[in-house]
């Protein structure tokens, strides 16, 4: 498979393809790789790569950990994406928004989108009461582990759903993949999702689809904690977000000509 791919590529950029292999493999690392891991994993010597990784470094791509040798990815990446329009203008009209959610339900929220097979925050608003719960913008998770996850995932054409899930990594048993689709399905029946924090004790996620073009072009998400007295129940939360997705969706419709 991989020969006949080559042989369809009119051109070749082999430092490149190097440099690319490099970002896409401490991508998917868990931990700090040091040069010689980095070049045992893409199958490669070290002096072939070690001119590469220094330029990496110097542009910014890849930082060397404090704690160890290895190199990590730094927020390079993700910064230049969010230059683009269509993402920084759809990020600016949801602000105003997540900050009146935030006045109005006393919870934190966050923005997220699709990125390779996750879900990644590129925005929050906290919560101003003295305990709170926000989640990090560049914070990253497997679509199927999160409910901004599902929500992104539930509201796409079976299309983008399969490209989708060639993207999951871990890959799901099909007994799994079977179940998620089964969960997206009813997600995308009732607008919103509301279910307990698979990571954190006490919190319930509570995420709703904003839409655009008839997909979801981000998920509106508020980790919503229980306290003793709460303010507000999650179900009231829930409309919440579900109202002030659609307020989002609704500037996107009038405002396309931006995006």
């Amino acid at each position: 498979m991989d020969d006949i791919e080559d042989e369809d590529r009119r051109y070749k950029a082999p430092a490149l393809e190097k440099g690319l292999d490099i970002l896409e493999l401490l991508a998917d690392a868990a931990e700090p790789l040091p040069l010689a891991a980095i070049a045992d994993q893409l199958d490669r010597s070290r002096g072939e790569l070690h001119r590469m990784v220094q330029v990496l470094q110097f542009r910014g791509y890849i930082d060397q950990d404090a704690g160890s040798e290895g190199y990590r990815l730094t927020d390079r990446l993700f910064a230049l994406g969010m230059r683009q329009p269509r993402t920084r203008n759809l990020v600016e009209l949801s602000l105003p928004v997540m900050r009146q959610l935030v006045q109005d339900s006393g919870e934190s929220c966050h923005l997220a989108f699709h990125s390779r097979g996750e879900m990644v925050v590129v925005a929050r608003v906290e919560s101003g009461e003295q305990v709170g719960f926000s989640v990090r913008v560049g914070y990253r998770r497997p679509i199927p582990s999160t409910a901004s996850g599902a929500v992104l995932y539930a509201f796409q054409s079976d299309a983008v759903r399969q490209r989708w899930e060639t993207l999951f990594a871990p890959a799901l048993s099909p007994a799994a993949l079977k179940e998620f689709r089964a969960h997206a399905d009813i997600v995308r029946t009732r607008q919103v999702e509301l279910t307990q924090s698979p990571l954190v004790g006490g919190v319930t996620d509570i995420s709703a689809p904003i839409m655009r073009g008839g997909a979801a072009a981000a998920a509106l998400t508020v980790p919503y904690l229980e306290r003793r007295e709460p303010v507000h129940s999650a179900e009231q939360v829930s409309v919440m977000v579900l109202a002030a997705a659609e307020r989002i969706a609704e500037q996107l419709v009038q405002s396309d000509e931006r995006l």
